[in-house]
């Protein structure tokens, strides 16, 4: 790849912490990551990042930390949590990044099934039920606390200040010797699944499936051109999703990271770090598109008929351009200057693309974005595959698509229409669990994604389901709930869905409203505000009605819901219902509906 930028050549690499050395030697005094100091975003130079990153992985291995070691990181995202990350593979260690929302439980299980001795994490909130999970676990743990006012907890648990690791490694000049010794197939981190259908598994990681994973990614977006980039790091870095396409793609480019505060400040954070790229889950796009309506409707009329019209004639530039007019381009000119560059500024207004994953991207949320300007790449992963498998080409989006493999991965479709994949990228296995490796990853090394999908005459990869979810109904036929309930979340009054219906006559669903919309209507009509009040209002339930009716004219026949119940709260991770990846427990919101959604047959 001719380097007119800043990234470097992933394939030459032994190694993610000797590609982080090596974008420090090059790229010294130049800002790096940024976050908010006394509400200011402030810079740390790649120096300076280095001089910590040593620093921590000197202090780690005078803490006793070994190669092949585990180091649990419990943070939200903010530079210390790179530092600590890179600190923990300097050393030959691997690394176990939790999410922030586990409860105790989810510690527990954690700390004794990888074994971690060293938890490092951000704050005493956080800390307290670390210490509440190793106080039980199978081994002696030491805490590291990130900020230091709250270094002093009462603990039988060893529990020390983050200041206390990097004095132990200060004033050293080189990373630990270990570090050199590091290979692609050495594993670098271990990351738990969300836990959809039980309890979360360990997918082991190696040095090179996220490597393979930089290289495939930057192969994406290089015919946009490859600049000085600038990436918003918000969706937990916990999640192998963001934990490669958020931070260690980005350190692949040599490109600047800024941590968004909160997902509440985001609108906040993105126009002032106005990044070139951004990956986020499909349920932002979801909500960003709905609060654009929802805000819309406060606007002028004239301004919303300019904004309808950007919509219309952007949806036909994308799927049928051959039919544009002179006319119609002359309007789509006009509506680029007054509506399509108002909410490129919305994104900060340098925004080369973002990056769509973790869950099917709905075709008009797609579109919504697509015709007012803002270039949305769907793409497809799992945990088990580095994250990346697949994205669409910038100069070549189908949005019915998850695009074509990521350079250096192979793709097949099984007889019963299984996704395999194949490649550098491919894990080594679920820890601590060689008869679920064994079912995963056949002899030939092909990984069984377990989604349902095809290939396109372009390459391009087509997932009508996931293989386990297919709804199969008592006449025989096969539906595909998150098709279903993609289209129930688009109206307005609704906000999540889960359709149901294996081996019974006609579908159903659990209906979650949308708290906004929930609460509004509740104020208008002298009611309880709160779901469970609403859930059993016979004149609420008559506007969720009537919402399920229209999503109903946009599916076929055996999909189409016939009853519904409504649910009496959020899925929230609080209660388990939904995974720290924003995936329904299917399971467990079953086991609570399933005999009111069973007497609706």
């Amino acid at each position: 790849m001719a380097n007119t930028s800043n990234a470097i050549d992933t394939q030459s690499m032994s190694s993610l912490p000797g590609m982080f050395f090596s974008q420090a030697a090059r790229l010294g005094a130049r800002p790096f990551l940024w976050a908010k100091i006394d509400n200011i975003y402030r810079p740390r130079t790649w120096n300076t990042v280095r001089e910590q990153v040593i620093a921590a992985a000197h202090g780690l291995k005078a803490a006793g930390v070994k190669p092949g070691d585990r180091v649990m990181l419990v943070a939200e995202n903010r530079p210390e949590w790179f530092i600590a990350d890179m600190a923990i593979m300097t050393t030959g260690a691997i690394a176990v990044p939790a999410y922030t929302t586990n409860t105790t439980i989810n510690h527990l299980h954690i700390l004794n099934d990888s074994g971690s001795k060293v938890a490092i994490t951000s704050n005493p909130q956080l800390a307290k039920r670390i210490i509440a999970a190793a106080s039980e676990a199978n081994q002696k743990i030491i805490i590291y606390v990130m900020d230091d006012s709250e270094k002093t907890m009462p603990s039988d648990i060893p529990t020390l200040a983050w200041s206390e690791l990097i004095a132990a490694g200060a004033g050293q000049k080189n990373p630990p010797e270990e570090f050199k010794v590091l290979k692609r197939d050495d594993l670098c981190a271990l990351i738990y699944t969300s836990g959809t259908g039980g309890r979360p598994r360990g997918v082991m990681l190696t040095h090179g499936n996220i490597l393979c994973n930089c290289m495939g990614a930057t192969g994406v977006i290089e015919t946009l051109g490859i600049g000085n980039e600038v990436f918003l790091s918000f969706l937990p870095l916990s999640h192998a999703y963001e934990h490669c396409g958020g931070q260690f793609f980005p350190l692949s480019l040599g490109a600047e990271i800024y941590y968004a505060e909160r997902v509440e400040t985001l609108t906040t954070n993105l126009t002032e770090a106005c990044p070139t790229v951004m990956t986020a889950v499909t349920r932002l796009y979801e909500s960003i598109r709905q609060r654009i309506l929802s805000g819309l409707k406060n606007q002028s009329k004239i301004r919303q008929k300019l904004f309808f019209l950007a919509l219309e004639l952007g949806r036909k530039n994308y799927e049928t351009p051959e039919s544009m007019t002179a006319l119609d381009k002359i309007q789509n000119k006009v509506c680029d200057l007054l509506v399509r560059r108002k909410v490129s500024k919305r994104f900060g207004g340098r925004l080369k693309a973002m990056v769509s994953g973790g869950a099917p991207l709905n075709y008009d949320v797609g579109i919504f974005f697509i015709a007012l300007g803002v270039p949305i790449l769907q793409g497809y992963g799992q945990t088990e595959a580095g994250p990346i498998i697949s994205a669409n080409l910038p100069k070549n989006i189908k949005l019915e698509s998850v695009g074509p493999p990521l350079n250096g991965v192979e793709v097949d479709i099984a007889k019963d229409g299984e996704i395999l994949v194949r490649g550098e990228l491919v894990m080594k296995g679920y820890w601590n669990d060689p008869d679920a490796t064994l079912r995963t990853i056949n002899k030939e090394g092909w990984l069984h994604t377990g989604d349902i999908g095809q290939i396109d005459a372009d390459g391009y990869i087509e997932i009508t389901d996931r293989k386990k979810d297919i709804i199969v109904n008592s006449g025989g036929d096969n539906v595909s709930p998150q098709h279903i309930q993609g289209i129930l979340c688009l109206e307005e009054s609704i906000g999540q869905a889960m359709a149901y219906g294996d081996k019974k006559p006609y579908i159903t669903a659990l209906i979650v409203p949308d708290p906004e919309f929930a609460a509004s209507w509740g104020q208008v009509h002298g009611a309880p505000e709160d779901l469970e009040s609403l859930s059993i209002n016979d004149e609420f339930r008559a506007v969720i009605a009537k919402s399920v009716d229209h999503a109903n004219t946009q599916l076929s026949p055996i999909e189409k819901v016939r009853k519904f119940v409504i649910a009496s709260q959020q899925f929230t991770i609080e209660n388990e219902q939904m995974t720290p990846t924003m995936k329904v427990r299917r399971h467990i919101v079953s086991d609570q509906y399933g005999s009111l959604l069973d007497a609706l047959y």
